[in-house]
């Protein structure tokens, strides 16, 4: 059996585990990262590249399909699903292959494959041949979908987001499970690119809305393009002869519609359950979890970090990329331990329209504000350059705090959320008040200056600012 000995070993080669290494090489050459399945992120390989790829294709489908608007008519629009499903799987591999190529080049000595697990809280197995000896361990093992036992009764057609990107065509028929992130933005793009769609999900959310309002506005929307059931009732799910049966409650009504595919949206856990953690002498959660520091990402008081969907935080690659450089940083400078910067929470569903959450939801804001918080919004109904492009469906609202005027967080179902997102959570992270916000140049005529008016809102409800006058003249038309 081969014995190796090392400072740190990272567990998993995603994006937290090649950004830990990363910062672990500044300090030490003995280090190995260690991964247990292919090379490629998870965002590369079955998450953020190849689920946008499909979105842009149902973007151009369905901007094809809405030129009468612009008194523009494309005729009849046909999809050929073999080649959007070659564009995806083509562009895809050629992420992946950045991935794959940034970590073969590291080292060869620094690269180690196979499964890991704890033997003791210094060592691990890897495989069945190595042994390796680590003063300080990073987790960054990642995450998987689950699939609650109901919808295993579709078999053969159940697929996931990890799977979903293999097929060779576009098939007639999908029920999606989960109206969250994945859900939703699969979901949408599949009913536009011609499949027949409806969603059902639990508990009444529709993505990571919190907002009520905001909420319904997005279910009315989305129930424009497919069914979409926020809190079904689903009674059985079955594999038949032409695909899948799911049975459930419309209407008061039992109602039986077969499906194509299955595809479950409904979540994903942490890669930590076959690590053997009840050797590692550290504190788990009632999951199974180890219980964390989310400013150091250390594990209680031991030499073992965690980082990235392993903790099952923050399950977005920028966190995850920050946390790989709080943990790598720690791991490297252990027994010295400090709080890393934990960036604002900014949070984007690529969905039209698109939706965006950004620093504190309302409920955070009324418990850290006491309830002594405001809240300003606009509709993007008639927001002038939104008009323009036809784009003009969508709600946002911010939160500011009474007495010192902070911009404390915000929700957004509309057009441009990715990029007025942005714009908020840098506010937010500088701490600035919504009067500073309002003083920043706002161009005429873009759809920032919706921005500008639910920040006018805002100050007028926290008793700082004017109530905006009708028309804005100083603004432009169509503001």
């Amino acid at each position: 059996m081969e014995k190796r000995k090392v400072e740190v070993a990272i567990i998993g080669a995603g994006t937290a585990g090649m950004v830990a290494y990363q910062r672990v090489r500044k300090v030490t050459d003995n280090v190995v990262l260690i991964e247990g399945g292919p090379y490629g992120t998870t965002c590369a390989r079955v998450g953020c590249m190849p689920s946008k790829l499909l979105i842009a294709a149902a973007e151009s489908a369905h901007n094809m399909r809405h030129g009468d608007l612009f008194g523009v008519s494309a005729g009849k629009v046909n999809i050929d699903g073999k080649r959007v499903m070659e564009r995806v799987r083509s562009e895809r591999d050629r992420f992946v292959g950045g991935v794959i190529r940034s970590v073969e080049n590291f080292p060869e000595a620094h690269r180690l494959k196979g499964h890991a697990r704890f033997v003791s809280p210094h060592r691990l197995m890897v495989g069945e041949d190595v042994e390796v000896e680590a003063e300080r361990i990073i987790l960054a093992t990642g995450s998987r979908s689950t699939v609650p036992g109901v919808l295993k009764d579709a078999k053969d057609r159940l697929v996931l987001n990890d799977n979903i990107f293999e097929w060779q065509d576009l098939p007639e028929s999908v029920a999606v499970f989960g109206p969250g992130v994945i859900g939703l933005e699969l979901g949408q793009a599949l009913a536009r690119l011609g499949v027949r769609v409806r969603m059902f999900g639990r508990g009444g959310s529709v993505g990571p809305i919190q907002d009520d309002a905001i909420r319904q506005l997005a279910l009315e929307a989305f129930n424009e393009e497919f069914p979409l059931h926020p809190n079904a009732d689903v009674k059985k799910v079955a594999r038949v002869d032409d695909g899948v049966a799911v049975t459930f409650v419309d209407d008061g009504r039992e109602t039986t519609e077969t499906f194509d595919y299955l595809l479950a949206a409904t979540g994903r856990i942490p890669n930590v359950d076959d690590l053997d953690l009840q050797n590692a002498d550290i504190e788990l959660d009632d999951r199974g979890t180890p219980l964390f520091d989310a400013y150091t990402l250390r594990c209680g008081d031991s030499h073992i970090f965690i980082a990235g969907d392993a903790n099952n935080s923050l399950p977005l690659l920028h966190e995850a990329a920050d946390e790989g450089r709080i943990a790598g940083d720690n791991a490297a400078a252990y027994p010295q331990v400090r709080t890393g910067l934990r960036k604002t929470p900014l949070a984007v569903v690529f969905t039209d329209p698109q939706i965006a959450t950004v620093g504190l939801t309302k409920q955070q804001v009324n418990e850290r504000c006491r309830g002594c918080f405001a809240v300003g919004e606009v509709s993007f109904e008639n927001q002038g350059r939104s008009r323009v492009i036809g784009k003009n469906k969508g709600l946002l609202r911010v939160y500011g705090e009474h007495g010192t005027g902070l911009f404390m967080g915000a929700e957004m179902f509309g057009p441009a959320a990715e990029h007025i997102g942005h714009l908020l959570a840098w506010s937010a992270q500088q701490r600035m008040t919504v009067s500073d916000m309002l003083e920043m140049p706002y161009y005429h005529p873009v759809i920032e200056e919706g921005l500008r008016s639910a920040l006018k809102d805002l100050n007028k409800n926290l008793s700082i600012g004017p109530a905006p006058e009708e028309g804005c003249l100083d603004c432009g038309p169509g503001v």
